[in-house]
């Protein structure tokens, strides 16, 4: 947050958000009874798309057993904690209790799109995209791909006719809804992907199909293959930096890819093999997925590093560590938000404002980073060493896009 300049002589004094701006969490669900959520959630707005599945189509356990009859979650739960982190990191409330999000005035709307296991289909990303254009969300954060594939491609040879039309259905099917919610207000953010992967020259995927388990297999891709929806028109991609603002090891970047960059959290920081969980994101947690983890014990407890308890007034509330590029998304989620509570005109659902608006004051409020030099970056974080080359000038690079996120310029800059 103090990266961000989201801080309270910064951004929260000047622009905390508004109420009527409405951020969809496309995601694994939100716990909007965490009580670091519960002040900002909307749970009559919120939704869920998804239908539990216990095993995949070869008897393999997927979701797992269900929680309820239906095996469809009531809109204020997430079994898998993803979803509730990408929120709470969002618009967690300025309330005295563990964090605070970028923009901690906002109302956060549960639109869920991924199964219990992490996985995410084209239906319900679908329908949850259309239900925000439908609604009034201003501002909607998708920090996946959409399953079975990594890189989507129109006519890979390695591919069957069947899998070629379902890469096909997945690219058109997407962006058609992501047409739809953006032509009615709704501003795009993507997380860019954790492959190390500069994804203006894929080489090979050997992660895809990952449904059912089991499938996934070796194939070569090229530039032509897409990773949806960050790569899909209209979506603002976002790559990751650690705590030193330097590109993330593990961040996918790429000069027509990365739109911005943001704080997504780095182990290794990234110039040092240490590991320290300290240097990554920390946002909330629901405290039934961390005791069925293990990770609290039977007084709630933390009994790792990578947990904190944070109590006040007899209320307590748990927050994990996580990186990834889905941390670095709603960081610029928020500052999107913070832009459409300052400059939006009144409209469905609150506050509305347009996309390429929200867009542009985005990139002329971040802070512009340049290259490294050398431009071969070398990273050592897994004890293996990468290189990775950044391409473009300080205005616009494949590490950073157009720069960092700034929430503090957003609380300021002329529309």
């Amino acid at each position: 947050m103090r990266l961000i300049g989201a801080t309270p002589d910064k951004s929260y004094k000047k622009a905390p958000g508004s109420k009527k701006v409405l951020v969809g969490i496309i995601d694994t669900g939100v716990d909007g009874t965490h009580p670091d959520i519960a002040p900002n959630f909307d749970r009559a707005l919120s939704r869920n798309f998804v239908t539990d599945k216990p095993k995949d189509p070869n008897g393999e356990t997927f979701d797992g057993p269900c929680e309820v009859t239906s095996c469809k979650d009531p809109v204020d739960a997430d079994d898998n904690g993803h979803g509730t982190h990408v929120a709470s990191t969002i618009g967690s409330p300025i309330n005295g209790l563990g964090v605070a999000g970028v923009a901690p005035n906002v109302t956060l709307v549960n639109l869920r799109a991924g199964q219990d296991s992490g996985l995410f289909f084209l239906k319900p990303s679908m329908d949850a995209l259309t239900y925000a254009a439908d609604n009034g969300i201003d501002v909607v954060n998708m920090s996946y791909y959409v399953d079975p594939w990594l890189f989507n491609c129109t006519a890979n040879p390695s591919d069957s006719k069947a899998e070629q039309m379902e890469q096909r259905g997945i690219i058109t099917g997407m962006q058609r809804a992501l047409d739809y919610a953006r032509k009615r207000g709704v501003t795009l953010i993507s997380a860019i992907g954790n492959g190390s992967t500069d994804l203006g020259k894929p080489k090979t995927d050997t992660s895809s199909p990952d449904y059912p388990q089991g499938e996934e297999r070796t194939r070569k891709v090229n530039n032509s293959c897409l990773n949806v929806p960050a790569e899909s028109k209209g979506v603002i991609s976002v790559s990751s930096v650690g705590p030193n603002g330097v590109k993330a090891y593990y961040s996918d970047y790429g000069i027509e890819q990365t739109d911005l960059s943001a704080p997504g959290g780095d182990e290794f920081n990234p110039s040092t093999r240490r590991s320290d969980v300290t240097r990554t994101i920390l946002a909330a947690a629901p405290e039934k997925l961390l005791r069925t983890q293990g990770l609290i014990d039977k007084d709630g407890e933390p009994k790792s590093s990578a947990v904190v308890r944070d109590c006040k007034d007899g209320t307590c509330a748990y927050y994990q560590y996580l990186q990834g590029t889905s941390m670095a998304a709603p960081h610029a989620a928020g500052v999107a938000a913070i832009l459409v509570s300052r400059f939006g005109q009144p409209g469905k659902g609150g506050l509305t404002l347009d996309p390429k608006t929200v867009q542009r004051l985005l990139y002329a409020s971040a802070t512009e980073k340049k290259c490294p030099s050398p431009r071969a970056h070398v990273y050592r974080a897994t004890g293996a060493k990468t290189v990775h080359v950044c391409e473009g000038g300080k205005s616009r690079n494949g590490f950073y896009g157009h720069g960092i996120v700034n929430a503090a310029k957003a609380a300021t800059i002329k529309r």
